[in-house]
């Protein structure tokens, strides 16, 4: 029996540790590594934790050391928990400075190719339903249809031809990736220049957008875009952590795609739901975010069709990014 073979047999019969319990211990171990063997980028650090064997015994030896963050016995499971390691949720300044502490000491890789494509996989099980619940002679006939998958040109001179300007919010990844490299450092004229970059969304009749909802709203548009160069994405955590009503939930929560994220919230100024922006707890990149109801209410509805019920705690809203990559042709999956 060989040495690989006598390592995957080693305690085969023990627990998989779960995702929480495992992210801390795991964002200590890739960067000692890369300190000793040469920095690395986001991406492969992302492929080096799934394919090193060796990695992964290590992080789940470390992690038999770490308080677990959650009961994860009931898959629903979301409740107050002790957080442990290099997690810190009790408040947005210190969850958003670890996130930007771990970003800073990232190497930032190499800007993408105008050639090169942006492969995203989303879950949005809302759409997927809908989706699925169509007749089959009515998808044939549909000019799209539901995947998770999907990929953009970086730099999508075409798509950004069609656009008729009237989604404000349109930015190709390329410049996307250029306005957020651009950013200044201070997080006042951070907030300020991206609410400049992407104006304000109330329309003529509705309420003027305040200047915080403003800026949180500027900022989850910026961090939809992938590739962002890690020490823009810092600068962008630290100045979301200043936004007026910004708070953290002080516990990892359940995305769309069944993992475990740190989810930073803010209460939308009209209505009765919530945002929130999901984080990935091993290296704080963007993993969705979803609409949440804070208060149990009715929304009116035409006559003869009877008014939904929003109870609180109903998700409107839930996409979760589990896997993003810069790849050489359309349709290629890494």
């Amino acid at each position: 029996m060989d040495e690989m073979t006598q390592l995957r047999e080693l305690r085969a019969d023990a627990p998989v540790p779960d995702r929480a319990a495992l992210a801390p211990g795991r964002a200590r171990l890739t960067d000692t590594i890369a300190g000793r063997g040469g920095r690395r980028t986001l991406r492969q650090r992302a492929d080096w934790r799934i394919t090193s064997l060796g990695a992964v015994v290590a992080i789940t030896a470390a992690a038999l050391f770490v308080t677990q963050i959650v009961d994860t016995s009931d898959p629903r499971q979301s409740g107050p928990a002790t957080v442990a390691g290099d997690l810190d949720l009790s408040s947005p300044a210190a969850a958003l400075g670890r996130a930007a502490d771990f970003l800073e000491r990232q190497e930032v890789p190499p800007e993408p190719r105008s050639d090169q494509w942006i492969y995203l996989r989303e879950v949005n099980p809302d759409q997927e339903k809908q989706w699925k619940e169509l007749p089959a002679e009515v998808r044939k006939k549909m000019p799209w249809s539901y995947s998770p998958d999907s990929w953009v040109r970086y730099d999508d001179k075409e798509k950004e031809a069609e656009n008729d300007e009237s989604d404000t919010d349109y930015r190709t990844a390329r410049e996307s990736y250029q306005i957020a490299a651009d950013l200044p450092e201070d997080p006042e004229a951070l907030l300020a220049k991206l609410r400049e970059v992407f104006p304000t969304g109330s329309g003529p009749d509705g309420p003027p957008e305040a200047e915080d909802e403003h800026s949180f709203r500027a900022l989850s548009v910026l961090l939809q875009s992938y590739p962002l160069p890690p020490d823009a994405m810092a600068r962008i955590y630290r100045a979301m952590a200043t936004i007026g009503g910004v708070e953290v939930t002080d516990h990892l929560i359940r995305d769309a795609s069944g993992r475990q994220v740190i989810a930073v919230t803010r209460d939308y100024d009209q209505g009765d739901t919530r945002r929130e922006i999901l984080i990935d707890p091993v290296d704080y990149s963007y993993a969705g975010d979803r609409d949440v109801v804070t208060r149990t209410h009715e929304v009116s509805a035409p006559d003869g069709i009877e008014p939904t019920v929003h109870q609180r705690g109903d998700i409107l809203m839930n996409i979760a990014r589990t896997r993003a990559a810069v790849v050489d042709a359309k349709g290629q999956k890494p």
